[in-house]
């Protein structure tokens, strides 16, 4: 992609170092590279940040993007093992909108958790 534009920076390289390596290793584990674009991206970092409460980069919600795409194209199953890498932090960049909070004049209720 020529001047590509996305929320995830670590991801727009014009020439990666170890691009070939990857390109191999995708080859040689019949795996696979698909596009999510940015809108697929917030939602997935405001998925996981409401419902898993883990604060993940743009980068490492493309990957959850990614991984949600291809169960609902068929690509993997829900059995298939599948590994995600959130190899930065989120808190370089705005954090997702709070949904829920405590109110600490009453008691906790932990099953909302």
């Amino acid at each position: 992609w020529e001047d590509a534009h996305t929320i995830a920076s670590g991801i727009r390289v014009p020439q990666a170092i170890g691009d070939f390596l990857i390109l191999r290793a995708v080859r040689e584990s019949k795996g696979f590279a698909i596009a999510v674009d940015d809108d697929k991206i917030s939602n997935a970092l405001n998925e996981v940040a409401r419902e898993e409460g883990l604060l993940l980069c743009p980068e490492g919600a493309a990957t959850y993007a990614a991984y949600k795409q291809s169960l609902a194209d068929g690509r993997v199953t829900k059995t298939d093992r599948v590994m995600l890498f959130n190899c930065a932090s989120g808190l370089k960049y705005p954090l997702p909108p709070v949904t829920r909070a405590l109110d600490r004049h009453k008691p906790i209720d932990f099953s909302q958790f």
